[in-house]
């Protein structure tokens, strides 16, 4: 039997009105005093971490009392995860029911095995009490260490991410030019994070919006965090500046391509069609997030393409940031590391393998992040000093570290056009 206490809340004139209103109610309809009496029944946490083989006490709390006893069970989706002792808990009835009065009762949760599982609770006889509000997440995992290295590891691959941005700007700023920048990776990219903008803002900060994806999912926490919202309106910020820098500094015959247009028409089409949808109610709000999001992860997959391709046709990466890289790697290794340790704290590898997206997209990126490492590095190491106009530069410098087998000892002044 789960221990209980008692407590009196509310003031008495209002137990006198909400009295009242259920001898009204009954008259009126002809029901049991015994179901007007509905007051509220809830659980002091919807979210529990456990280790395996631990223990953790919390409490079922009942505001007002019933003329009748009742059984409240809790139904564990995974029972090969987690118990509760008891798992039947005995609500006594009262023969003059007090709807102010506050009850509580323990009840233990033991860890059996990790993993994830939803608990929900019916009660007998039923129709007394709505339990369709009162849930718990329950996360049992094997180490807690392993918990903390994986929220760690979070924020550094944020970090990584973030920072990720200025090598190319600093580049741009440094050299004054912006030859060896493809044209078509900027414009996807300022779509991408715009789109990626576009979905994390939405669904952070509408309340509306909040309440279609609760009502679809209502167990469910916001998928989206402040973090997500920083990193995307940081990312499109980011990407516009370097967008600036293409105006400002000098640069070849880059443009954006006629396939890059026709892409980029295409999802603007699409943004243009949801959203008229959506201001039309013939779509949700949601729905038209839903699509941003999908065109996010569109361009994520081709984003790279454009850059590895003029990389090729100029044999050179000069121009291209390796530091960029170098972060993204070490953020999409970060990710993936995280989602491995995840999924053997909690023995979640469905999850891992399920989540094809996500997986997906870090290992697609990461297989691009080095093939520009062995392009800047291996395939065109000797290229990577391409001369522009009106820079000065140091020919024992390019000797030791480009030509060694040349022997020039004079400081060179090239006033030519870039090779």
């Amino acid at each position: 039997m789960a221990r209980f206490n008692t407590v009196f809340v509310g003031a008495e004139g209002r137990s006198s009105h909400r009295l009242s209103y259920c001898l009204i109610a009954m008259i009126l309809l002809g029901l049991p005093l015994a179901q007007c009496q509905l007051e509220k029944l809830y659980v002091d946490e919807t979210d529990m971490h456990l280790l395996v083989d631990e223990t953790h006490l919390f409490k079922l709390i009942q505001i007002g009392e019933y003329n009748t006893t009742l059984q409240v069970a809790s139904q564990i989706q995974h029972a090969d995860i987690v118990q509760f002792v008891p798992p039947v808990v005995d609500m006594p009835g009262f023969d003059k029911p007090d709807p102010t009065m506050k009850h509580t009762y323990d009840i233990c949760a033991y860890g059996k095995s990790p993993g994830h599982s939803e608990v929900t609770f019916n009660v007998t006889p039923a129709g007394f009490v709505n339990l369709d509000t009162v849930f718990l997440r329950v996360t049992v995992m094997h180490s807690n260490a392993i918990y903390v290295i994986s929220y760690i590891m979070g924020w550094i691959y944020f970090v990584a991410w973030s920072v990720s941005f200025y090598p190319q700007i600093f580049i741009n700023f440094k050299r004054k030019s912006v030859v060896g920048l493809n044209f078509d990776f900027l414009a996807l990219n300022v779509m991408g994070f715009t789109m990626y903008s576009l979905f994390n803002c939405g669904l952070y900060f509408s309340q509306e919006i909040q309440k279609e994806y609760f009502n679809r999912h209502p167990r469910s926490l916001n998928p989206v965090q402040l973090n997500d919202v920083f990193f995307s309106l940081h990312a499109a910020f980011a990407t516009l500046i370097t967008i600036t820098q293409c105006f400002l500094y000098e640069r070849d015959d880059q443009r954006v391509s006629m396939i890059g247009r026709g892409i980029l028409t295409t999802f603007g089409s699409v943004v243009i069609i949801t959203a008229s949808l959506g201001a039309a109610n013939k779509i949700a709000w949601l729905d038209f997030l839903y699509y941003c999001s999908y065109i996010k992860l569109c361009i994520t997959l081709i984003k790279y393409v454009p850059q590895a391709y003029m990389n090729y046709k100029r044999k050179s990466t000069e121009g291209w940031s390796i530091g960029n890289i170098f972060l993204d790697f070490v953020g999409g290794f970060l990710s993936i590391l995280q989602m491995t340790l995840n999924a053997y704290n909690y023995n979640d590898w469905i999850s891992f393998f399920g989540d094809a997206t996500k997986f997906g997209l870090g290992l697609f990126s990461l297989i691009f992040d080095i093939f520009f490492i062995l392009q800047h590095y291996v395939f065109y190491r000797d290229a990577r000093y391409i001369l522009l106009p009106g820079t000065m530069y140091n020919s024992n410098e390019l000797q030791d570290e480009a030509y060694p087998e040349q022997d020039l000892d004079t400081t060179e002044y090239y006033q030519g056009s870039p090779t």
